[in-house]
């Protein structure tokens, strides 16, 4: 089993078997939750290491583990959410036009309406991982593409904005709004993604932030070559 194959139907509904049970709490992740929550950080503004955020789908006081049965369904499990976060990732990197946000539908008065809440709101929780991080977009010009996922999926909204949401009809345009918009927050993040380990070999010690510039300008690094680039 590689962890860049995508799950398999039976895999799929074993995991979200394993997400619905009353190992994980309460406030735990069921499948849509976790597809929106991983997307978020997939293609947000800082690569987040899985131990991390995965803590957070367990839904447990303290960001305790699951009570699981042995070591082998725990790394069972953990495989399965692993791939699940590649599946998303490689779709992005290969295939983005094929993305599609895991939305429940539901069925009203004989017609198919999408439920995007749950979705939307872990992707909330994917972007509260780093939400000083997210800032620049809320100062960008894609800013009102946020709109329909913080509606959705915000912990609390304003009153005034509750008629927003108050019909399942109003809640199935902003989920369509809402899947319109990941392609472009996606774009707008491609170009300043950081990793969020650092993986460079160095052959020469780290200079610090306040020492000399090795370039030989007599400046300290943090104001030479060690300064923040500015982003346009």
């Amino acid at each position: 089993m590689h962890l860049d194959e995508p799950l398999s139907d039976k895999e799929f509904n074993e995991l979200d078997k394993f997400l619905m049970s009353d190992r994980v709490g309460d406030d735990g992740m069921t499948m849509d939750a976790l597809h929106g929550y991983l997307t978020a950080i997939a293609i947000g503004p800082e690569m987040i290491p899985m131990t991390e955020w995965l803590p957070l789908v367990w839904g447990l006081p303290d960001q305790a583990e699951p009570k699981f049965k042995t070591p082998k369904e725990m790394e069972r499990i953990t495989t399965l959410i692993a791939r699940f976060m590649n599946e998303i990732q490689i779709t992005f990197e290969v295939a983005p036009q094929e993305f599609e946000p895991l939305f429940c539908v539901m069925e009203q008065d004989g017609k198919e309406l999408i439920d995007g809440e749950t979705w939307a709101w872990g992707f909330w929780e994917g972007m509260q991982l780093r939400d000083e991080q997210w800032e620049p977009i809320y100062e960008s010009a894609i800013a009102p593409l946020l709109r329909p996922i913080y509606l959705l999926g915000a912990e609390e909204i304003e009153e005034e904005e509750m008629k927003l949401v108050d019909t399942p009809e109003k809640c199935h345009h902003l989920a369509i709004e809402l899947e319109a918009a990941i392609p472009e927050i996606r774009r707008f993040w491609a170009p300043l993604r950081k990793s969020g380990v650092a993986t460079i070999k160095r052959d020469a010690p780290k200079v610090g932030r306040n020492d000399p510039c090795p370039c030989g300008s007599g400046k300290k690094y943090k104001a030479c070559c060690g300064a923040e680039p500015t982003i346009h």
